[in-house]
């Protein structure tokens, strides 16, 4: 992995920024750059994580009610530390506003685009896990999604497959 400085010189303002390249592929290496990987099975409910082939996590979480939670190949685009999430609709009764939602890892693929807000994060706001009661996101206790959000990086693929029916 190559290290490299960038540095912005602006009147006033000084932008630096460390630019962290992954190792580059040498022509015949099979090697992937990320030997990371995320699954959601909205069946039963769970979060696997994998590293080099190894399950190194597992954990209960909270899909979205009546399949809002799109299946799919997808790659973590961002993460946010915290931030507010807010949607749905008064008239409908499925407005929320929720401040400071922790440990986001956005994802997303070509149908559903980053736009969608589709995220893993944590949950402060129920403890119902295992149980569908989002609005299309991946709910998980807040100290098990800072768990993912600090091993996970960005472009880290998740796979969401499954389909939840009630027990």
């Amino acid at each position: 992995m190559s290290k490299q400085w960038l540095i912005l010189l602006f009147p006033l303002v000084v932008f630096t920024f460390l630019i962290v390249s992954p190792k580059p592929n040498i022509l015949g290496d099979t090697t992937a750059i990320s030997s990371k990987r995320i699954e959601v099975n909205l069946t039963n409910q769970k979060l696997y994580a994998y590293e080099n082939g190894k399950l190194v996590y597992e954990y209960l979480i909270s899909s979205g009610t009546w399949d809002r939670t799109p299946v799919g190949d997808y790659q973590i685009w961002t993460k946010i530390r915290s931030q507010k999430m807010s949607g749905g609709s008064k008239e409908n009764g499925t407005y929320y506003y929720l401040p400071k939602v922790p440990y986001i890892l956005f994802f997303y693929n070509e149908s559903t685009p980053k736009k969608m807000g589709y995220s893993i994060h944590g949950t402060y706001w129920h403890n119902n896990f295992g149980t569908p009661m989002s609005h299309g996101c991946i709910n998980m206790k807040t100290p098990e999604a800072k768990v993912i959000y600090d091993w996970a990086e960005v472009g880290t693929p998740i796979v969401i497959y499954g389909k939840y029916t009630k027990k």
